[in-house]
């Protein structure tokens, strides 16, 4: 990287610089007048910025206003970490940083305040405002660029934790990298709130970089809360192609172009695996407790019970725990269960090994204030009836079976509808339930009954999908006659009948797939809503022609994941194993759009070509991928302006003397970003008005 060190004082600068440059860009005003917006401005830093051989104890930081501080824990963090952070006080019109740490020697340190300086009357916040210096006699000056974005949103993670290492002071694991974990990171950097993260007072040196996402503002990483990404291989920058710097006066930050992209995705946690405790919350019920998901049993025994009879329904994929329930008449089963279960779980060094437990288990019925209450009631009135000569009828107690039916006034021909249970059913009498076709006009129906099927689900075996040959914009009614279905607590369902129709596909919007997948490769696309929610999906995905029907007018996106293994589904990474997830990108047209608007019996007709989808990500590639979100952003920000001055003509103008109208805005923050392209030099070539 050339001229490096002008670079890192232009840029450090510039953090300090943007509300200096958005101060002198604008006239103040009386009072009364627009409100105030503008960060406060640095005038004096006592010592000075850039500081070699530094020996204080405390920082003088002045301002041209009378600032606050706010969210110090949050927004400030060092580089290096200091085991003591320093305290930060105010001071007249100015902070007090005291050091409390004791410093290494010869090390560059940046105090990292983020907007935890603001303006004492409207809280406006300087972004991005460091202070740098060094206990030897230079300061390390290079810098690197980067993107943080989440590996299946394909968004960017804003706020950003970026942790480097000197490679050469790290042991060689390929096999368990723990690095994260166990070591202090050599340099720190955070990104914004747009992703992008600008890496200062770096060494020539190659690093090992990590980043995270602090969810918990502990600036510690915390695997399976954390998004984590990781680099297949260290960087040395200055071995890395130049890049561009400005400041966004959008957004009144630092931005840059990305050298780096960092896929970002939450990381198991390892437990051991072991069976943690047995329950009997129900006389026919027994739940096992596991301390990580998806147990291996390998053999269940209860004393006096069939295994014939025990009902095994593990609790949705991905949890730990196990229900076992028992198929036998509650008068049959012991207060107390006795048994022994054999299953896999870890040793002392990670290993699976075959382990057989005991299990003791017990219930006793115990009466609630309710179930009390209501017995007394019962007594009461049952006396007072034979007192009076009379038989005593007892209350009619609703039916305790449970059952939903997502068959509602229209259901999708493709997926049918589900019946879940609230307990698993022993007997289905599949024969005596009906779907029938109402056919002829509304005035004179008549039903026929077809075929149906009940599929059960592999991960829920209280819940069955129906199927049918369904025909669209069609009606139908199904029918399921009293005690059609005994669960396993011996409680059986109530006569019901459920009419629905069949969606008409008019009222639907349509897409038609031409894909150009690469060679031996799988794909899965999703539709998704305009907030990447996934809506529908299509799995082993090859060249071809694909239809996605019964697509909801509205906005809607394409996500395609390059499926590696082929399971049908989205794989994250693995810190230790130093394993990527999967990829998964949102499509982008030719024209550089990725949100699509569906109307009512329309077809929309897309080309994906997987090459380019899943193009290497070279910095001029995630530079455009950004370009087209910006543009897309800034596109919809004027849309909402424009809205907001055609419902409110006359109720702007304050707001447009403060903006200068939104072209005023976009024009005047161009010709700052060309002035800081001018400051930068030979930094970034020609690309410093770029802008995020």
């Amino acid at each position: 990287m050339k001229n490096s060190t002008f670079i890192l004082k232009a840029a450090v600068t510039l953090l300090f610089l943007g509300a200096f440059l958005t101060r002198c860009a604008n006239i103040m005003t009386p009072d009364g007048g627009p409100k105030d917006t503008l960060p406060p401005v640095i005038t004096v830093i006592t010592p000075g910025n850039f500081a070699t051989n530094f020996t204080e104890k405390k920082i003088y930081i002045e301002f041209n206003e009378f600032v606050q501080i706010k969210d110090q824990n949050k927004e400030m963090f060092t580089s290096p970490a200091m085991k003591k952070m320093p305290l930060i006080s105010t001071r007249g019109k100015g902070i007090v940083i005291t050091i409390r740490d004791t410093l290494k020697e010869n090390t560059t340190y940046a105090i990292d305040l983020g907007s935890a300086i603001r303006d004492n009357n409207e809280g406006n916040p300087i972004n991005a405002m460091r202070y740098v210096f060094s206990t030897g006699d230079k300061v390390d000056s290079l810098m690197c660029s980067g993107y943080t974005a989440d590996s299946y949103k394909a968004d960017s993670v804003s706020r950003t934790f970026l942790w480097f290492y000197i490679l050469d002071s790290l042991p060689d694991t390929p096999d368990y990298d723990s690095t994260i974990f166990n070591r202090k990171p050599d340099v720190i950097a955070r990104a914004q709130n747009n992703g992008i993260f600008i890496a200062q007072n770096l060494k020539p040196v190659k690093y090992r970089i990590y980043a995270f996402g602090d969810k918990n503002d502990n600036q510690m990483y915390e695997p399976g809360t954390d998004l984590v990404g990781i680099l297949d291989s260290a960087y040395n920058p200055a071995e890395m192609q130049p890049f561009a710097i400005w400041f966004d006066s959008l957004r009144h930050y630092p931005s840059a172009d990305p050298q780096l992209y960092f896929r970002m995705f939450t990381d198991k946690v390892f437990k051991a695996q072991r069976l943690v405790e047995a329950q009997r919350p129900d006389c026919k019920k027994i739940t096992l407790f596991f301390n990580t998901a998806n147990p291996t049993i390998d053999s269940l025994r209860l004393d006096s019970i069939p295994s014939d009879k025990i009902i095994y329904d593990p609790r949705t994929k991905g949890k730990d725990t196990v229900n076992l329930w028992l198929n036998v008449p509650a008068e049959n089963l012991p207060d107390t269960i006795k048994g022994e279960i054999t299953y896999y779980r870890h040793d002392s060094i990670r290993q699976y090994v075959k382990t057989t437990e005991p299990i003791k288990v017990a219930w006793k019925h115990v009466e609630t204030k309710e179930e009390q209450k209501e017995r007394e009631k019962e007594e009461k009135e049952r006396k007072k009836a034979e007192e009076e000569g009379r038989e005593y009828t007892p209350p009619q107690k609703p039916n305790p079976f449970k059952m939903k039916n997502s068959a509602s006034s229209e259901v999708n021909p493709e997926k049918g509808f589900d019946l879940t249970f609230d307990f698993p059913a022993v007997i289905f009498d599949s024969t005596a339930i009906k779907l029938y076709k109402i056919e002829g006009d509304e005035k004179n129906p008549t039903e026929k009954e077809i075929e149906k099927h009940f599929i059960r689900d592999t991960l829920n075996i209280g819940r069955y999908t129906v199927k049918a040959d369904w025909q669209s914009k069609t009606k139908y009614r199904f029918y399921m006659p009293k005690g059609s279905i005994t669960d396993v607590m011996g409680y059986q369902n109530d006569s019901t009948s459920t009419s629905f129709a069949t969606y008409d596909p008019e009222k639907f919007s349509k897409i038609v797939l031409t894909v150009k997948g690469e060679k031996g490769k799988k794909y899965i696309i999703q539709q998704t809503d305009s907030s990447s929610k996934m809506q529908q999906e299509l799995t082993n995905v090859t060249s071809g022609k694909y239809t996605i029907n019964y697509v909801a007018p509205g906005d809607i996106r394409i996500r395609i994941i390059e499926d590696t293994n082929g399971n049908g589904q989205w794989d994250a990474g693995n810190v230790v194993e130093r394993l990527q997830p999967e990829r998964a990108e949102m499509f982008i047209n030719d024209e550089g759009i990725d949100q699509f608007t569906t109307k009512a019996n329309w077809d929309i007709e897309i080309d994906i070509d997987m090459s380019k989808v899943f193009k290497p990500m070279t910095m001029e590639n995630i530079i455009k991928i950004l370009d087209d979100k910006e543009a897309a952003r800034l596109k919809k920000l004027y849309e909402e302006w424009e809205k907001k001055q055609r419902e409110n003509p006359n109720g702007n103008q304050q707001n447009n003397s403060g903006m200068g109208g939104m072209g005023g805005m976009m024009g005047g923050m161009g010709g700052m970003m060309g002035g800081l392209g001018g400051m930068m030099g030979g930094s970034g070539g020609g690309n410093t008005g770029r802008m995020f």
